[in-house]
């Protein structure tokens, strides 16, 4: 009997060893994520400042955008007031508005968009979603020339996909008007399905960053031409869309469809170090490359958490992506290095390196945070704990 209580009291100390080990895990991965993220905010204190690369851009960009949008998956596994009092300063100086005014039917100018309805849904502050539902509700009464005149044909690129789908799916949660998800899906399928001749390559589960990427374009060593951070914005939008929507909804079973082949697309491809190529299946610029990895270890580490990935088979993806950034990319003081300046093919920005600064450092943090965040997440569910 004695022996018995024994082995017992071994075995639940080993447990709880195992399970304080996972939490220390989890906490170096939160120290980290704020380490990268602390650097910028010190880097840029001042939200409102235009950001001054070529030429003065408002902060309201693509760029900065997407900085935000990893911020608030931050706050949402580490709530600290600053965060918010951060993003609200940048919303408010460009007056909860997207770049360029109402009018703009251009993708970039609305990323900054899915911001503000995060906002909106926390404050409950109606005045925070008006300019965007008027954006929108003018987008889908016009039609694009370079789209063919198609009422969708406005995602001609695939970075698109993720500054602009998720906006119409958010506002579909947030009013119940399915028109915004219908809308959005049809955008979707025009630049999956008729773009070029469609960017999704189903066989491969990659896609051609636009019409001038697809057969018979191919890299010097006769590969074809998927640009990691291309995928990365598109795997990412997947993920984001199908927050917004009910996993009965038939939306969300088509887009989780896409986000099983391009999964199984991206294990394929990842180097033994844990980060993906900047293009991503061929030898061309073989090399590290920070944001791209960062979003598929977003997606993945969400796929995971969904029970959508086996996790005996990403759940090593997702490790080896998340330290051989900590290991290689991440400085001590949080800046992040092997990363790729903005662009629409694996060749913009070269060389990368471990110390080259990008023309802009705001998405690049963006991605990584909202990797880190959802890999944070996938740790502590590891260790029993709930998460979001």
């Amino acid at each position: 009997m004695l022996f018995l209580i024994g082995v017992l009291g071994l075995t639940a100390m080993a447990q709880e060893s195992s399970s304080c080990k996972k939490n220390q895990k989890a906490d170096e991965v939160l120290s980290v994520v704020r380490r990268a993220n602390d650097y910028f905010m010190a880097t840029y204190e001042d939200p409102t400042v235009p950001t001054n690369w070529k030429k003065v851009r408002p902060s309201s960009l693509w760029t900065r955008a997407v900085y935000y949008e990893g911020l608030m998956a931050l706050y949402d596994v580490d709530p600290q007031q600053r965060y918010l009092d951060y993003t609200d300063r940048w919303a408010s100086f460009h007056k909860w508005t997207p770049r360029n005014g109402i009018q703009t039917t251009d993708a970039d100018d609305q990323c900054c968009e899915q911001v503000y309805l995060v906002r909106y849904e926390q404050t409950g502050n109606d005045s925070l979603m008006v300019r965007t539902k008027e954006n929108l509700d003018l987008q889908m009464t016009k039609t694009n020339p370079k789209g063919n005149n198609s009422l969708y044909g406005w995602w001609t690129w695939i970075d698109a996909i993720q500054m602009a789908m998720p906006i119409y799916m958010q506002m579909y949660r947030l009013t119940g008007d399915k028109r915004y998800r219908d809308h959005g899906m049809m955008m979707y399928r025009w630049s999956r399905n008729e773009c070029g001749g469609g960017l999704f390559n189903v066989k491969d589960g990659l896609w051609w960053r636009d019409a001038d990427y697809v057969p018979p374009y191919q890299e010097p060593d006769g590969q074809q031409c998927y640009w990691s951070r291309g995928n990365g914005w598109v795997y990412a939008a997947l993920v984001r869309c199908m927050n917004e929507l009910s996993p009965k909804d038939k939306a969300y079973k088509e887009l989780k469809k896409d986000f099983l082949l391009m999964s199984e697309g991206l294990r394929k491809c990842q180097r033994e170090d844990g980060f993906w190529n900047p293009s991503l299946v061929s030898t061309n610029y073989a090399m590290p490359e920070t944001s791209g990895t960062a979003l598929f270890l977003y997606g993945i580490s969400w796929g995971i958490r969904q029970g959508y990935l086996d996790a005996k088979v990403y759940w090593p993806i997702a490790q080896r992506a998340w330290e051989g950034m900590v290991r290689d990319a991440v400085h001590p003081d949080g800046f992040l290095g092997w990363m790729q300046g903005t662009g629409k093919e694996p060749s913009t920005g070269q060389p990368l390196s471990y110390t080259r600064i990008p023309d802009f450092e705001d998405y690049g943090t963006g991605c990584f945070l909202l990797g880190a965040a959802e890999y944070y997440k996938l740790v502590k569910l590891s260790c029993g704990c709930n998460v979001k």
